[in-house]
């Protein structure tokens, strides 16, 4: 790969920005944080970056490629016209323009947007998942016999702990049926709802192809104030930094975990990376109980890539500098086969 390319470095934005737009000022804003370092990044090494906002209106890309051909286009969207839903559906469009890019596949991103299809595609792998029930919009809510109270409920394909609670966590069928309810008709969702599993809640990174490495885990770790069945990852609880400061929520590399279950999660978390054809980098939300049982909550395609989130901090523990960590995801952008 040559070592300077011409970039085009694509992100959602809220509202709709002209081509040739600069962002300046929007990168001094804590909201654009993983924008602006990967940005920097790009330009530190080496690279001629554009940049392009995309909001509701695909156009505004063809008509980029057309004008400023990339070599590469580093893929950030999350959303299209406020819907997470259409990250797939932006990659799709990618693949078919035939431009390399970054992160996962529509396919894989198919995959990981459904809290259901995934957990089934690594129950099949024999890879521990919470046991779960999805509701449908429409039909009928009842409690599974299947399921073991309590439960967390939680919004089918939505990210970033939108629509997670605590009043996500339920304990009966009447509760149940009410959280169902809003997810539904409040939130427009399909609804899943899944065992709580009590234990250390861990965070692991990885990044690879053929050769996947797996991150230094970093942890949450709840405050002793809080109820065992308040220590999930809300929305507040990742995003609202008093809400953090009041229950003492902190995000950690953990301490020593039992003999064999770090080696366990890191083989658990390159089989599920495989098994769900991630060939960038990724990140799997964990759950390790008091006995050691290692379960997979969620799988997470193209997560957060700012300095001061999971991936790069790990990725910084693990002797790999945020500029590397970017060089590395652009490289692996060429090696892609489906």
């Amino acid at each position: 790969m040559k070592k300077k390319l011409k970039v085009l470095l694509v992100f959602d934005t809220p509202v709709k920005k002209p081509r040739g737009y600069s962002y300046a000022e929007e990168f001094q804003e804590e909201d654009w944080n993983t924008e602006a370092d990967v940005y920097n990044a790009l330009r530190e090494n080496g690279h001629k970056v554009s940049l392009l906002g995309v909001h509701n209106d695909i156009n505004i890309l063809f008509e980029e490629i057309k004008e400023n051909p990339p070599e590469v286009i580093f893929n950030l969207t999350e959303v299209f016209d406020n819907k997470s839903s259409m990250d797939k559906n932006f990659a799709g469009v990618l693949e078919m323009l035939g431009i390399p890019f970054t992160g996962a596949s529509s396919k894989t991103l198919l995959l990981c947007n459904d809290k259901a299809v995934h957990k089934k595609i690594l129950r099949f792998h024999r890879i521990r998942v919470p046991r779960f029930h999805t509701f449908y919009r429409e039909h009928k809510v009842w409690l599974p016999k299947k399921l073991r109270l309590p439960l967390v409920v939680k919004p089918l394909t939505d990210e970033g702990s939108r629509g997670i609670s605590l009043a996500s966590v339920i304990d009966n069928e009447a509760a149940l049926i009410e959280r169902v309810d809003f997810i539904h008709k409040k939130m427009n969702m399909c609804a899943i709802a899944e065992e709580y599993i009590p234990g250390r809640e861990l965070y692991v990174g990885l990044v690879g192809k053929k050769i996947v490495k797996v991150l230094p885990f970093r942890e949450m770790k709840f405050g002793q104030e809080l109820d065992e069945e308040m220590r999930i990852a809300t929305y507040k609880a990742k995003w609202d930094k008093e809400y953090r400061r009041k229950w003492g929520l902190k995000n950690v590399f953990p301490g020593k975990l039992a003999n064999g279950v770090q080696e366990e999660i890191e083989e658990i978390c390159k089989r599920a990376y495989r098994a769900l054809n991630m060939q960038s980098y990724a990140r799997f939300d964990m759950r390790v109980t008091a006995n050691g049982r290692v379960f997979v909550l969620e799988a997470n395609a193209n997560p957060c890539l700012a300095k001061n989130d999971e991936v790069a901090q790990s990725a910084e523990k693990a002797g790999i500098s945020y500029n590397k960590l970017v060089q590395r995801i652009l490289s692996l952008a060429f090696r892609r086969k489906e």
